[in-house]
């Protein structure tokens, strides 16, 4: 694909549609709608523009890596650092961790690979991380991320995720695939999974209905170790007062232990270098 010929095209077919839709009598002024149009500076187009971006840091090749479940990819030095904070391995006590970096760098993976670290080191019932995210869509897309991570490592042959938000659950696969998570709600109840993708308003439900409140029936006080909260910067105002909330509600709930939960946040959009 070449982006000049590509724009080229793109801004041909949009005047060929305004001049469809916008044929004028007077052919000085439909002559003069569309020199309008297509002036280089007033005109309704602009660019194409060529965006360079620099690249991101990249971790020292000696670097230990303190994860048994790592990508096969040179980690960032932020995604590194993050790991670094957020691995339970050989008893290192995972910390509170936000990462604030570009589009683009890698922040899934940030926590992605502790948790999924953890959860093959600590096998037994009970749901022990939980992702939050700010729109289904996005919890959708990450699902069926995590499913492919999953299904293509046999070290984490037992794990289970699931996707629970809202809308129907008829037809919703009850078992994990390589494209998909547990989504019927019936068999999360029943068997509540090891990872937990929602929003906060079905985590809220989970805590106040009766039939939700069985997906936490294994959960002891150290059963669930994180908690993350993805495109953090949109929890602002009233809705980030009411997740604040949420998780206090959550860990007494749960009578999580003080200091035990650890809690993880990423954005992009978060902070400048003036703030």
């Amino acid at each position: 694909m070449l982006p000049l010929v590509l724009s080229d095209q793109i801004r041909r077919t949009l005047v060929d549609y305004l001049r469809t839709s916008f044929r004028f009598r007077d052919h000085t002024l439909d002559r003069a709608l569309f020199t309008y149009l297509q002036d280089p500076n007033r005109g309704m187009f602009r660019g194409p523009y060529l965006d360079v971006r620099l690249p991101f840091r990249q971790s020292l090749p000696g670097d230990p890596i303190p994860l048994q479940i790592a990508p096969p990819f040179p980690p960032y030095a932020h995604q590194l650092r993050a790991w670094q904070r957020l691995s339970s391995r050989e008893n290192h006590h995972p910390e509170s961790t936000l990462v604030v970096t570009g589009t683009g760098s890698g922040k899934t993976e940030c926590f992605l690979y502790p948790i999924l670290d953890h959860c093959a080191r600590h096998r037994g019932a009970g749901v022990k991380a939980i992702l939050i995210y700010p729109m289904n869509a996005l919890a959708t897309d990450q699902a069926r991320r995590l499913a492919g991570l999953i299904h293509g490592d046999e070290r984490l042959k037992g794990i289970r995720a699931g996707l629970y938000v809202g809308g129907g659950d008829q037809s919703l696969p009850s078992h994990m695939g390589p494209d998909h998570l547990i989504e019927n709600k019936q068999a999360l109840r029943n068997e509540p999974p090891d990872i937990l993708l929602t929003n906060y308003k079905m985590l809220d439900f989970m805590l106040l209905r009766p039939d939700e409140r069985r997906l936490w029936q294994h959960n002891a006080p150290d059963t669930l170790r994180y908690l993350v909260i993805d495109e953090l910067h949109t929890f602002d105002g009233a809705q980030g007062s009411d997740v604040g909330c949420l998780v206090r509600r959550l860990k007494t709930r749960l009578q999580s232990p003080a200091g035990h939960l650890v809690c993880a946040g990423t954005s992009a959009t978060i902070g400048s270098a003036t703030d």
